[in-house]
Formats: C-alpha cells, sequence, structure tokens
C-alpha cells in the first residue's frame, strides 16, 4: 500500500516522538489490516521511546475499521469497526492486528473510548481476578487517578469492593471519587494505608516505599499484585511482613505474559460490553490530533495527566 505516517521514535522531537512517512504494513494470514481512528498513551510506552532507537515503532492502543481481513477467514470482516491491542506500531494510519488481539465494536461505542481499554482496561481487568472474594471486602488501589487505577476503581466496585484509592495530588480527589472509591488517601509514600485495611487485594503500581508501606497492610489470605513502578524506587520490605500476615502473596504481573494465557480479544470483548451497558466509563481527560503526540507523551511523562489521553488520527 506504499507509504502512511506514523509515531516513531524521535530523539530530537519533544517526548521523542514525531510524525514521519513509514512503509504500510503488510498483514500476515492471521492479521487483519485496521484503518486506525483513535489511539491511546500509557506510561510504558512513553518512557521505551527514550530508550529504543530512532525511527522504532510505538504503540499499544488503538480502535479502527478493518480495512483489510484476515486472509486465513479468522476475525471480523471489512468495515467492522474493532478495539485492538498490538506489541508496536499501534499509533500509526494502519496497524497490523492478530484477529486474537481485537473485539469488535457496537455502534455506540466511540473510538475514543475503545482506545482507552487494551493496556489499561485489560491490566485492571486481569489484576483484580488475581483476587478472591472481594464482595464486602477492602480493595487497595494506587496511582488510582491514573489510566489503569481509575479503570481498577470502577470494575473492583463492580464485583462488589469496598474501594480505597490512593493517590499523590489533593486535586485528584475528584476524579477517583467519580470513579467508584469510597475511600481516599492523599499520599507520598504510602502511610496511612493501614486506617481503610486490612486489603483483601492491593493494586499497587508505583513501587518504592508506596509498596513497603502498603504490604503491611495486606489482609491473611490476601494478595498484593504489583504492576508497575512509577516511583523508579527500589522497594524493600521485611518478609515477616508476609509470614506474619498468613497466606498472604506478592505476584508480579506483567500484561503481555498474561496475554498469552487468554488471548486479548476476551478481555476487550467484556470490556467493551461493560462499556455498551454503562457500567464502565473510560476517563478521557486529554484528547488532541496525533500530530501532538510528541508533547501529549511529555505532559504524561511529567505527570500532568491523570485519567487517559486519547489521539486521533481522523473521524
Amino acid at each position: 500500500m506504499g507509504k502512511m505516517q506514523a509515531a516513531i521514535v524521535d530523539p530530537s522531537a519533544p517526548g521523542h516522538l514525531a510524525i514521519h512517512d513509514v512503509e504500510t504494513p503488510v498483514p500476515i494470514r492471521n492479521e487483519a489490516l485496521v484503518k486506525v481512528a483513535a489511539v491511546s498513551m500509557n506510561q510504558g510506552e512513553v518512557r521505551y521511546a527514550r530508550q529504543w532507537e530512532p525511527g522504532h515503532p510505538i504503540g499499544w492502543d488503538l480502535a479502527g475499521f478493518i480495512e483489510q481481513p484476515a486472509a486465513d477467514g479468522s476475525g471480523p470482516k471489512e468495515g467492522t469497526r474493532v478495539v485492538a491491542h498490538v506489541n508496536t506500531g499501534a499509533w500509526a494510519e494502519y496497524a497490523a492486528v492478530p484477529t486474537h488481539s481485537m473485539a469488535e465494536l457496537p455502534d455506540h461505542v466511540f473510538f475514543e473510548q475503545a482506545a482507552t481499554l487494551p493496556v489499561a482496561g485489560l491490566t485492571a481487568l486481569h489484576v483484580l481476578e488475581k483476587g478472591t472474594g472481594l464482595l464486602g471486602r477492602n480493595v487497595l488501589v494506587t496511582g488510582a487517578s491514573g489510566g489503569v487505577g481509575l479503570f481498577a476503581s470502577q470494575l473492583a466496585k463492580l464485583m462488589g469492593a469496598n474501594v480505597v484509592a490512593m493517590i499523590r495530588r489533593e486535586e485528584h480527589r475528584d476524579i477517583v471519587m467519580k470513579s467508584g472509591a469510597d475511600d481516599v488517601i492523599v499520599t507520598q509514600d504510602g502511610r496511612g494505608a493501614g486506617e481503610y485495611g486490612p486489603y483483601r487485594l492491593i493494586a499497587e503500581s508505583v513501587g518504592g516505599r508506596v509498596l513497603t508501606h502498603c504490604l503491611e497492610h495486606l489482609d491473611e489470605g490476601g494478595i498484593c499484585v504489583s504492576f508497575g513502578n512509577s516511583s523508579q524506587q527500589e522497594t524493600s520490605f521485611d518478609a515477616w511482613t508476609l509470614l506474619r500476615t498468613g497466606r498472604a502473596q506478592l505476584y508480579g504481573f506483567t500484561l503481555f505474559r498474561e496475554l498469552g494465557l487468554e488471548p486479548a480479544s476476551v478481555g476487550l470483548a467484556r470490556l467493551v460490553r461493560l462499556v455498551g451497558d454503562r457500567k464502565l466509563h473510560p476517563r478521557i481527560t486529554v484528547e488532541e490530533p496525533m500530530q501532538r503526540v510528541g508533547e501529549v507523551a511529555q505532559d504524561l511523562m511529567d505527570r500532568k495527566i491523570p485519567g487517559k489521553a486519547v489521539l486521533r488520527w481522523w473521524i
């Protein structure tokens, strides 16, 4: 198909990202070619942009139309609206997507909403499902004003949990309360978590001192799922903290490994259904044209964006 525009790593640009002309991907037999309408941005991608070589493609989350169905007959037909997760290259006009990594979109779910679901929504879903017996129990979500945190708070509430949101800034209290939090802790280092504990599940993304202090408040049989280290700090804790609690677990979570056990299409279909039924509400706080990818990436790195940032090619 010739050339297309895509966001790629460019160390000379803001956020180390810029739009350039690149070759349009050629799908293999189990991939469909998707014309991308909207994408969303995650902390992981913008960090990697500072490490990868110039010209590296980027992006995990996308929503758009099937331009060319998969040659093996799997997946949706031409023109179908879809949301998808890819290993890289989502921030482009076209993306080659394995059919097991996409889900169909009903007309009443907007592309912008859907684009927030692949990494943030799937992470929140799989993290929470590491817990058991959440109904009526306390769940702590750290980094609760971020994309994953806001989804995790809503999903935990749908599961019947009492949701405690931990944030760094008082000005983010309203957004986490609107996403289902029953109680809010404002702290830089995780102190104060004990006020609302113990916790059946801790969805933890900050690391460092926050993880250290939160582990002290796991309930017997509880689990702390660590899926990030936004503080970029080393974590140390007394192992007796877990041993004394009894049957408590610390689980290291990486979405890409979890998707090796269950394809993205399964979780995405569940999340899309919840959005379509208005039970799950993506919190989009920044919506910009793709041409501003570098500036938005820099703002995300500087923690100026709560919720999700969405970029649009066309619609």
